[in-house]
């Protein structure tokens, strides 16, 4: 009865993890087609959230990987995996704060690997594997993202040229909300099978699956619905950093990234990379920026983006392992982790409706202060609740 207690609330924990990552990067998709009117904001979303939740059914390679690649699924145990949950759903929730489009994937990988390893060992770990489906893609991946859509903006500029801009706009923004379309697709295929992934290693992990196998049907609908579900709550507060902070977008960009994010996301699907769709859109984000002659890339914002990417997997494993501790007392410990997840949970959001962010606003100002409820430097902001920077939900 105790194992089968602490499976369901895995489950139940692996989806709710699945809902943040929904709306933690819905901005990927969709940020650029809301910051030009390509698309509006409920009708991004709505469109996003349908298409996550098909492209989370259409393969299953990242949750093979997950499930039967990265540990030794002998060795891990469901309080282990509820650990490694925790850590990444409050690193989720700590970005989303923020405003800041760190990786879920990443969180999710620090918080499980933290966890294993306090929990079962450090060569539980399949090193080879973390490093040449999670580090190197998350290396390579935004860099040839990237690189596409700087020479999809530049070759878009060039061949519009002498064509009437306004003829042109309208036609990019249909190119743009098809590619945002696509990357939304793309998305489903690869973090929707993350969540698969993990249930499925905690079914194996208690007996109730068979190890080598792939994720069940009510698998597959869970996760997909679950990240349909985050998708559709929006994610306001990073799609505001995506769509107006790195860079203002324009139409051709739009298109161009678009589809260069979702060329790479297919790809890296299909070949069972644990990438991080936020590394890939925010790497697109940036070389449309500088494909396009005259734009200003925000590259202090940048920087502190990648900061937090390479904090990302550390701080996650180290929450993931304190859970653990925590966990590894038993049944009272997994009681005691899954009320204090509840608590940071209600905190958090708490604070987030002292600044919100909504559809209505979420394209007002290109002043994006990202780290509002971190820098002491904003305190004479925060004495003027009207001020346009502090103006921002979820």
């Amino acid at each position: 009865m105790t194992v089968l207690f602490v499976v369901i609330a895995v489950v139940v924990v692996a989806l709710v993890f699945d809902f943040t990552n929904g709306f933690h990067d819905s901005a990927n998709a969709m940020a650029g087609p809301i910051a030009t009117g390509a698309l509006r904001p409920r009708t991004a979303v709505v469109l996003a959230a349908v298409l996550n939740l098909v492209g989370a059914c259409l393969s299953t390679e990242v949750a093979k990987t997950i499930s039967g690649g990265f540990f030794d699924e002998r060795l891990v145990t469901a309080p282990i995996i509820l650990a490694g949950l925790v850590g990444a759903i409050v690193w989720n929730l700590l970005t989303w704060l923020l405003g800041l489009p760190s990786s879920s994937s990443h969180a999710l990988f620090g918080g499980l690997i933290g966890a294993v390893v306090v929990g079962a060992g450090l060569g539980t770990v399949h090193g080879w594997v973390v490093v040449s489906k999670v580090l190197l893609p998350a290396l390579v991946a935004p860099l040839v993202a990237g690189l596409a859509a700087a020479a999809a903006t530049r070759l878009a500029y060039r061949i519009t040229s002498r064509s009437d801009r306004t003829a042109t706009d309208a036609g990019f923004k249909y190119g743009q909300a098809f590619t945002a379309s696509l990357v939304a697709l793309a998305h489903g295929t690869s973090d929707g099978q993350k969540t698969m992934g993990v249930i499925t290693l905690v079914l194996i992990a208690a007996g109730l699956q068979g190890a080598g196998t792939g994720p069940q049907w009510w698998v597959v609908l869970a996760a997909g619905v679950a990240i349909g579900l985050g998708t559709y709550s929006g994610g306001w507060r990073i799609m505001r950093t995506m769509g107006k902070g790195i860079v203002e977008i324009e139409t051709p960009q739009g298109a161009a990234s678009g589809a260069a994010t979702a060329a790479t996301i297919l790809a890296s699907s299909h070949l069972g990379f644990g990438l991080s769709t936020t590394h890939v859109s925010t790497g697109s984000i940036v070389g449309s920026g500088v494909g396009r002659e005259g734009a200003q890339v925000r590259w202090g914002l940048a920087r502190r983006m990648v900061v937090a990417w390479l904090v990302t997997l550390p701080a996650a494993g180290l929450v993931g392992g304190l859970a653990a501790l925590l966990a590894d007392l038993g049944l009272a410990g997994v009681i005691a982790l899954l009320v204090l997840l509840g608590a940071a949970c209600v905190v958090i959001f708490a604070l987030s409706r002292r600044s919100r962010i909504s559809a209505a606003n979420v394209t007002e100002s290109a002043d994006v202060l990202v780290f509002a409820g971190a820098r002491a430097a904003s305190s004479a902001v925060a004495d003027q609740p009207d001020h346009p920077r502090l103006r921002s939900g979820v």
